[in-house]
């Protein structure tokens, strides 16, 4: 049965159906959209933003009738899948997420797999006869219930990950059988015990009302208070709530997730940047905790969901007039589109795109200039380091541009501190997650050795403008030590690093620089703005 998103998008904001991103998000707004164009969108709900608010001014409690107003709503997801919230025949999952009315990715909380307990295992596993995919996503809506929800460390659930990776001798988990992760999600579910004194809930509609809580709760979480600090975004907007059948990234070898933007968001230039990770939800995509493939790896093993993208991208550049960034999910060769927005971009992207849309004819000059209001383009330049530096330590993924030179700092604390007292500072971690926002917007460039592209760290390391290298296989770090190894050489916190953001090459010490200029672009918007003075 094909579904179409606006015969079950409920805007539930207390008696308004607007459908603006004031009420509904950018999220679900921008999902409605691409819904009423005829792309792949799964059936979903939102509970607009004004139920965060109540929220808040409830003192942290739900509006009285919110959980039936849900129960109501799953009932049209019902309908439009075939399935059922908490059926033991064909069970409904869904995943509940953030939307706020202004783009801050990564910032806010997301829960997949909701609905799923004990009671639909074997439903879910006669309905999908994949008894790997219905164990892996138990195990993954345990953990990370238990850190969303209940606020748990997820440090014992990794190394419960860890222990069982080493007993049965494999790299990771898209490699753990089905009775792995089933012997893993009964230890998850014990560990959920004696953690939080109670066992996991097993009725489905409490599970999506403690998740829709958390959501609301996670629009007041550090990170988000301190990106919309940075950014400038008013505290008081709240965040819809998206609650969206699951499809499933993580059934098998022709399934996955990714991110793509349908401009490169480091250089501007036209062509498609795409991170996917086979066998895989959402989460192992934007997280920063795994390195990704790039599209020729995709294009090898799904070539129709590929196709399928590159299609899909001109139809979002037509309906959205700019660069766009998107999730997808590609379950069993089928490709469904999660969420869409404007993609964050470097000021060099975001000159070249507005120059080349108004060649392409996307848009016009007056749009053009408007996009690149409070931009400085006399400061915008194009770093490379010069010939003749001395040979690359070694090489990482790019996933901005520029060249950033400072001292290492191994942690968010450390980075601000020592930004703080006048030094650049390049952060080295691990992996990345937006909890650094601040340490990133501290830093001048970030390495890390895990992570991918379009990770939401990296999405905002790149929004700031800040040298990003991520998935560096050659680095190591002891925290205990306060230092790290590269390619085999020792560095401690405070030694000096250079990281290309072209190349991504990464250097000892400090290299020589050329700066240029985007001449030919300038020269555009040099252009429309004497067209725009000569017609006022």
């Amino acid at each position: 049965m094909a579904e179409r998103i606006e015969e079950v998008f409920v805007v539930a904001d207390a008696g308004e159906a607007r459908e603006t991103p004031e009420v509904m998000g950018f999220k679900a707004y921008n999902l409605l959209r691409m819904a009423r164009i005829g792309l792949p969108v799964p059936a979903a709900f939102v509970l607009g933003t004004k139920f965060c608010r109540d929220y808040f001014e409830r003192g942290g409690r739900l509006a009285p009738g919110l959980c039936d107003l849900m129960a109501r709503n799953i009932r049209r997801i019902e309908a439009a899948s075939g399935t059922g919230f908490g059926s033991a025949r064909r069970p409904l999952l869904v995943s509940v997420r953030s939307g706020a009315p202004v783009s801050m990715p990564g910032m806010m909380d997301t829960l997949l797999n909701v609905g799923l307990c004990d009671g639909v295992l074997r439903g879910m596993l006669r309905m999908t006869g994949n008894p790997r995919l219905v164990w892996d996503s138990y195990r993954r809506l345990i953990q990370s219930f238990a850190e969303v929800v209940e606020g748990l460390p997820g440090e014992p659930f990794q190394a419960a990950m860890n222990e069982r990776l080493r007993h049965e001798r494999v790299a990771s988990a898209q490699d753990l059988d089905f009775k792995s992760l089933e012997g893993l999600a009964a230890e998850y579910l014990e560990m959920f015990r004696e953690q939080t004194g109670r066992a996991f809930p097993q009725e489905p509609l409490d599970q999506l009302e403690a998740a829709t809580e958390a959501v609301f709760r996670s629009w007041r979480s550090p990170r988000a208070l301190a990106y919309r600090r940075m950014a400038g975004i008013d505290d008081a907007q709240g965040t819809a709530v998206t609650v969206q059948r699951m499809v499933f990234g993580n059934s098998g070898g022709t399934s996955g997730a990714g991110v793509a933007f349908t401009r490169d968001p480091a250089t501007g230039a036209s062509e498609l940047y795409l991170d996917f990770a086979s066998n895989a939800q959402g989460e192992d995509v934007v997280s920063g905790r795994h390195s990704l493939h790039e599209p020729n790896v995709l294009a090898d093993i799904m070539p129709q969901a590929f196709e399928a993208i590159l299609a899909v991208r001109a139809r979002l550049e037509r309906e959205f007039a700019d660069a766009q960034e998107f999730e997808f999910t590609v379950q069993d060769g089928r490709l469904y589109l999660l969420q869409t927005r404007s993609g964050k971009r470097t000021a060099l992207a975001a000159l070249r795109i507005a120059v080349e849309m108004v060649r392409e004819g996307l848009i016009g000059p007056e749009q053009a200039l408007a996009r690149l209001e409070g931009i400085d383009l006399g400061a915008i330049r194009d770093r490379r380091v010069a010939a003749g530096a001395p040979p690359a330590l070694c090489r990482a993924v790019p996933a901005s541009i520029g060249v950033a030179t400072g001292e290492m700092a191994l942690d968010a604390a450390r980075a601000e501190e020592r930004a703080a007292a006048g030094a650049a500072v390049i952060l080295v971690r691990g992996e990345m997650a937006t909890e650094d926002v601040a340490g990133i917007e501290s830093a001048r460039g970030i390495l890390t050795a895990a992570g991918s592209r379009t990770s939401h760290a990296a999405v905002v390391a790149r929004q700031l403008d800040r040298v990003c290298l991520v998935a560096c296989e050659a680095l190591r770090i002891d925290m205990d030590a306060r230092r790290c190894v590269i390619a085999g050489r020792q560095f401690r916190e405070g030694d000096v690093l250079t990281l290309d953001g072209r190349s991504g090459e990464v250097f000892a010490g400090a290299v020589e620089t050329l700066d240029e200029a985007p001449r030919e672009y300038l020269a555009e918007v040099a252009r429309w703005r004497e067209m725009r003075r000569v017609a006022a």
